[in-house]
């Protein structure tokens, strides 16, 4: 199994940032554009146990997956999401994002990805795997949520 962690601060309210995590599919559209759908397929109470089925384009292809939710928190000053999923039979992948709230208009948002590989072969793959993904996903949460504040300010 491998594992990325990273943080970033970012410049906007810790709701602003939630919204894209824990929002409508147009919200999440904005910092995932690969995502084309996302159905509830199974809603439970209290959010953990929830599955959706979100459809993510990749080039050509669009691949089909259930979402789980494994871990969720929304308080005022930590928010945090846990979800699960098996990426094209082959890897199953976990992702964690926490926010924290540093002041009214600056949170902390840390990501964490782990990959594990299903099949004996793909652990090679993972050997080359690098963190450029998580990097880049948290330069697009900070360039969107950060975007979205001061259009509203």
């Amino acid at each position: 199994m491998k594992k990325w962690t990273r943080e970033i601060e970012i410049n906007a309210p810790i709701e602003q940032v939630w919204k894209f995590l824990d929002g409508s599919v147009e919200n999440m559209q904005k910092i995932m554009p690969q995502v084309v759908e996302q159905k509830p397929v199974k809603i439970t109470e209290e959010v953990v146990g929830s599955v959706y089925r979100q459809k993510y384009r990749e080039g050509k292809r669009t691949e089909e997956y259930d979402i789980e939710t494994l871990e969720y928190l929304n308080e005022t000053n930590e928010k945090k999401l846990k979800v699960g999923f098996i990426l094209a039979k082959m890897f199953e992948i976990t992702a964690l994002y926490e926010l924290n709230k540093i002041n009214d208009n600056k949170t902390s948002f840390t990501y964490t990805v782990t990959s594990r590989p299903l099949k004996w072969f793909l652990k090679l793959f993972l050997l080359f795997a690098t963190d450029k993904v998580v990097v880049e996903f948290l330069d697009r949460v900070k360039k969107v949520a950060e975007a979205e504040t001061s259009r509203s300010v």
